[in-house]
């Protein structure tokens, strides 16, 4: 593992009860560079994700095999605190969820968990993440107004000052544009392209010209049939710069899924 690298997987398996969803995971995450996971649904990406910031602990009959190193520590080590490695990995899910608050308490929300008390500190902080997420300018005179009130884009936005207010490492995005439409997506890319150079970032999408045009990097999942059970199983197939990708693969499983042959 190299200073770059944020996250090492090895061999890493996620079952759901008896059932192996994703199997022998290899990955270098490297710092300040947008990360897509690509593939059909059901091939693991999602579940990849939720590895590394131990979401999959929430899930009842979940297990995770294998490693999965930050920094290069084992992050399920037993030693190590779920709801730290949360503060440090944020995640943005596919759906905006913003909290029932307003837009102020939702942002401000993970820094009072944290112990920041003083109004001035917490106007500071909140004001830079919605800098940071492109909203300041959109919601700073209706802070006191409900997050519910925002667009959905707007939402999303919010939901990444949400996870940027605690000052994580990286930022974990699950499909965080499938329910915006087209002018809201290009603002999200725009604005994940903004923050890389203070974020790590990772992000599982469905839309390849999404990973084409954000990411630095691409992972290409698909699924096999396991024999034992017949049930298909998710496997990473190539995992590569981006541009390679998606001019060059090394693949053919590839290949067909980025010429729209598969999937």
């Amino acid at each position: 593992m190299t200073d770059d690298n944020v996250f090492t997987t090895r061999e890493l398996e996620v079952y759901y009860g008896a059932f192996r969803a994703v199997r022998e995971v290899n990955l270098d995450i490297r710092r300040g560079e947008i990360t897509a996971f690509i593939g059909p649904s059901g091939c693991g990406k999602s579940t990849v994700l939720r590895c590394f910031n131990r979401m999959n602990d929430l899930i009842p009959g979940a297990k995770v095999g294998g490693k999965v190193e930050y920094h290069g520590i084992d992050l399920y080590d037993e030693q190590v605190n779920a709801v730290e490695v949360r503060r440090r990995i944020g995640m943005v899910f596919q759906k905006a969820n913003p909290f029932p608050k307003s837009i102020y308490d939702n942002v401000a929300y993970g820094p009072r968990l944290a112990g920041v008390k003083k109004r001035d500190e917490l106007d500071q902080v909140v004001e830079s993440a919605l800098r940071g997420a492109a909203l300041w300018d959109d919601v700073k005179d209706r802070l006191k107004e409900s997050g519910l009130g925002l667009s959905g884009g707007q939402q999303q936005r919010l939901c990444i000052a949400r996870a940027t207010a605690v000052e994580p490492e990286v930022l974990l995005m699950d499909e965080p544009c499938s329910a915006l439409d087209p002018i809201a997506t290009a603002r999200i890319e725009d604005l994940m392209q903004e923050m890389k150079d203070r974020y790590t970032i990772i992000i599982v999408t469905h839309n390849m010209q999404q990973a084409a045009r954000v990411s630095d990097r691409t992972a290409f999942f698909s699924t096999e049939v396991n024999p034992e059970s017949d049930r298909r199983t998710g496997v990473l197939v190539e995992y590569d710069l981006t541009k390679k990708m998606f001019s060059n693969p090394g693949d053919e499983r590839t290949e067909a899924y980025v010429t729209g042959r598969f999937g």
